[in-house]
């Protein structure tokens, strides 16, 4: 798989929209600069070119080699100064730390009353809006004035000042706290994956408490209480509680709900926080929620004040289309989500510069997972490939491990046995290589190394005693989510009964829903 060039200047360009380019070219004819400037050239250039080719560059004798990198720095700057002064990007932070500039130029001429005036008003609204580490810079502003210059703005001004930051200071070390230890958490998540045994689950228990710092529920504010959130959602996904992560989850969506305003400006949050609550629902299986919470999130998102940016629109579209996949999983609708496949793909092209390569996998995975379901191997397979020849993937080795479980169940399922033994030889060696593998994986590597010994009459006796063994797991603690990535026992039933995996699936999707 060929990488993009990543030359950060050229990726700026390229993630302009036409009204953003529009308004880069009007800024520079303001700016009085000759329009033949060697930086709009450059612009010009970039913008045109399909990838990033310096030599191209260079052709055009806009400039040196020597001062290319100084050029591109100029014009780099010049783009983010623009895209500042842009109206869409006008968001509430960004007014309030101008507020603080404006302040700061007015204390230096000297005209501290109006300098206090215009920082009271901006702690007012960061504080309104939860912006505690601008609405302590703002305190150390006003107190270096007060401090400084006799203003007889208020008698009491000096106490009020230092209760007011000494508050601030305490929610803000609780924030701090509480946000190193979400993200430590998600770090141990990248390197050590879900726990497999008590051992790592007393491990990251005791870890967990060493670091989760003193609180009273009662005096946390929305930001306290959403790193708080956080950092539990984290503890519950490593310890495989998917019951914990979806009451966490569900605390976080519930927080935004009642702090509207909060959506508004922190979107970004919101969307992660519905994307958890969604996949610890799908990980529960409990459809009615799930299609309702899924519902909410849509209404949200295509509400007309819901933010748009690139980054809010490709996390959308990677969220909305991964949970309409799931959708279609729990219910055993495979046929229905095969119109959804173009939209990915079509979608996938559109934010590739947005989205990890990962996510993109991931995408793929689900696609040859719903058309394995259909019984289109050769379709899943094809899917397949792309993520068993991803060499630059280094992340998440249990995608990898089940990619290549379903790739060979898939070369059985299609009849490509001419290869099968070299293909399960393959398979095993690339398994082994991985640390603790789950049960399940262990016992699926053993039936597909035995394939080639089996009778045909003999098969499905194999499949059914295969199917007892993994049926032990399929409520372990540690072992149960492995079904989540592959449904082997729906595949398993498929051939016991003589069925397809959707047919089994949706089974029992309505005969759990009858039930409910």
């Amino acid at each position: 798989m060929t990488k993009e060039q990543k030359d950060n200047l050229f990726v700026l360009i390229k993630s302009l929209s036409k009204s953003e380019k529009r308004q880069f070219k009007l800024y520079v004819g303001r700016l009085g600069v000759n329009e033949d400037s060697k930086f709009l050239t450059l612009f010009n250039i970039l913008e045109k070119l399909p990838t990033y080719d310096e030599a191209a560059i260079l052709k055009n004798g806009v400039v040196k080699k020597q001062q290319l990198s100084n050029l591109k720095a100029h014009l780099y700057k010049q783009i983010l100064i623009s895209l500042r002064l842009n109206p869409s990007h006008q968001n509430l932070r960004i007014q309030i730390r101008e507020q603080l500039d404006f302040a700061t130029i007015l204390y230096h001429k000297g005209l501290y009353k109006q300098s206090l005036k215009i920082l009271d008003k901006a702690k007012a609204v960061a504080i309104s809006n939860e912006e505690k580490n601008i609405a302590y810079e703002i305190i150390e502003l006003e107190k270096v004035i007060e401090s400084q210059y006799i203003t007889r703005s208020i008698s009491s001004r000096a106490d009020e000042l230092t209760i007011q930051a000494k508050e601030l200071n305490r929610q803000n070390l609780l924030t701090s706290k509480l946000s190193n230890l979400s993200l430590q958490l998600y770090g141990l998540f990248l390197k050590t994956g879900y726990v497999k045994n008590d051992e790592e689950y007393n491990r990251v228990t005791n870890y967990f408490n060493d670091r989760l710092p003193n609180f009273e529920i009662s005096e946390l504010g929305f930001r306290e209480k959403l790193w708080l959130y956080k950092s539990y959602l984290w503890y519950s996904f490593l310890t495989q509680d998917f019951l914990s992560c979806y009451k966490y989850s569900k605390k976080w969506v519930d927080l935004f709900y009642e702090h509207p305003d909060m959506i508004k400006l922190n979107p970004v949050f919101f969307l992660k926080g519905n994307q958890y609550l969604l996949e610890a629902l799908f990980f529960i299986r409990h459809h009615d929620k799930f299609k309702t919470a899924l519902t909410a999130f849509e209404n949200v998102i295509q509400e007309p004040w819901f933010p748009k940016d690139d980054n809010v629109e490709s996390l959308t579209f990677l969220y909305t289309y991964t949970n309409k996949f799931n959708l279609h999983f729990m219910e055993g609708t495979f046929h229905e989500g095969l119109p959804i496949v173009n939209e990915v793909i079509e979608g996938i092209n559109t934010h590739k510069s947005r989205i990890d390569e990962h996510h993109i996998m991931v995408f793929y995975y689900k696609i040859a997972s719903l058309y394995f379901g259909i019984g289109e191997n050769k379709k899943c397979i094809e899917f397949l490939s792309k993520i068993i020849s991803n060499k630059s993937l280094e992340m998440r080795e249990d995608l990898l491990c089940f990619s290549r479980i379903l790739n060979l169940v898939a070369h059985y399922e299609a009849g490509l046995d001419y290869n099968l033994d070299a293909l399960i030889k393959s398979t095993y060696k690339f398994l082994i290589k991985m640390e603790d593998l789950y049960e399940v994986q262990k016992e699926m590597i053993k039936f597909l190394r035995g394939l080639g010994d089996i009778y045909p009459h003999e098969i499905k006796k194999e499949f059914i005693k295969l199917h007892n063994k993994l049926k032990e797991y399929e409520d372990h603690p540690y072992e149960r989510r492995a079904f989540l990535y592959l449904d082997v026992i729906s595949w398993l039933e498929s051939k016991i009964e003589n069925k397809s995996v959707n047919l089994i699936i949706r089974e029992k999707f309505l005969a759990s829903n009858s039930k409910n």
